[in-house]
């Protein structure tokens, strides 16, 4: 298992959002491309956050009582995160996701974000490698 590089399962095509996208439009992308997450940039590209399903619950709960949505992504998203590097071993991660609760991390090459990888995707590594 120590020839399994993150690089090689990650998802590159996750949505990318900024921290000023109003909040309703974040979790449009988010169920238009049926995703769990998007990784927030900064101005420079680089990891500002991550917005989860879960973080859309509250504005779109509150939207549906109040029938407004307000707020922007920065209001909502993780930021501090918990990051993996494209060149890490597979069984790294596999045990960072026994040791965590998080579902999903980003992915970094160097310092710039490369993509998601998911839970299910070592997971289902794992089974067909075992």
């Amino acid at each position: 298992m120590t020839d399994y590089r993150i690089g090689a399962i990650m998802r590159r095509d996750a949505p990318t959002l900024t921290p000023d996208t109003p909040i309703r439009r974040a979790v449009a992308v988010l169920v238009d491309a049926q995703a769990a997450a998007a990784t927030v940039l900064d101005d420079d590209g680089q990891l500002a956050g991550l917005l989860t399903q879960k973080d859309c619950f509250r504005p779109a709960l509150h939207a549906s009582y109040h029938r407004e949505w307000a707020g922007r992504v920065s209001d909502h998203m993780s930021r501090e995160l918990v990051t993996v590097d494209i060149e890490d071993e597979v069984i790294r991660v596999a045990e960072m996701f026994i040791a965590l609760p998080h579902r999903i991390f980003p992915v970094l090459d160097g310092s710039a974000p490369a993509g998601l990888v998911h839970r299910s995707d070592v997971l289902t590594l794992l089974v067909k490698a075992g």
